[in-house]
């Protein structure tokens, strides 16, 4: 049983890294409309929901990382790398507070929100050092300018499809 349930995780892992590195073909490549509809962060904030923390994890830190070698977008230095740690905590903190909240409507909404706001939080800890590494200036400015004000359009649009996803998911999982 739990050998069916690892092959299972794995699986649908590999599904969710195919759709992070896929999904930003649909805002055509252009990086600026990619920052506001944050493609990459639908399929791993679902996977930290339906394949736990580790699997959310790992999917999360993969994704940009591949994608820019597969691709060259995002550029590996400082933006890859400083969404493989975003992405990761995203994957990581839905996976946990998914566990911790009610599995119910609510649940998987205050558990979104909260891996949201934190997963904001270490892209900012990540990009204040990986951009002052690549002499970019980083303040609470463009702190908030990247992780709410340009992002907001994908901020909708994760909080419109991430439950009632999760929720589907969970229910034909069940």
């Amino acid at each position: 049983m739990k050998k069916d349930m690892t092959l299972q995780k794995t699986i649908l892992s590999g599904l969710f890294l195919a759709l992070g590195i896929l999904l930003p073909f649909l805002t055509g490549q252009i990086q600026q409309f990619g920052s506001m509809m944050l493609p990459m962060h639908l399929p791993v904030l679902i996977c930290g929901f339906v394949c736990g923390p580790f699997w959310g994890l790992a999917v999360g830190f993969i994704t940009p990382l591949l994608r820019s070698l597969l691709f060259h977008m995002p550029p590996m230095f400082p933006i890859a790398v400083t969404m493989a740690f975003e992405l990761a905590a995203y994957g990581l903190l839905t996976g946990l507070f998914g566990k911790v909240f009610p599995k119910g409507k609510s649940g998987v909404f205050a558990a979104l929100i909260a891996s949201m706001i934190a997963g904001r939080v270490v892209w900012g800890l990540a990009a204040g050092t990986f951009y002052s590494m690549a002499g970019i200036p980083f303040n609470m400015t463009v702190f908030v300018a990247g992780a709410f004000l340009n992002a907001w359009p994908g901020i909708i649009v994760q909080l419109i499809l991430v439950p009632p996803i999760v929720r589907a998911v969970r229910k034909v999982a069940e």
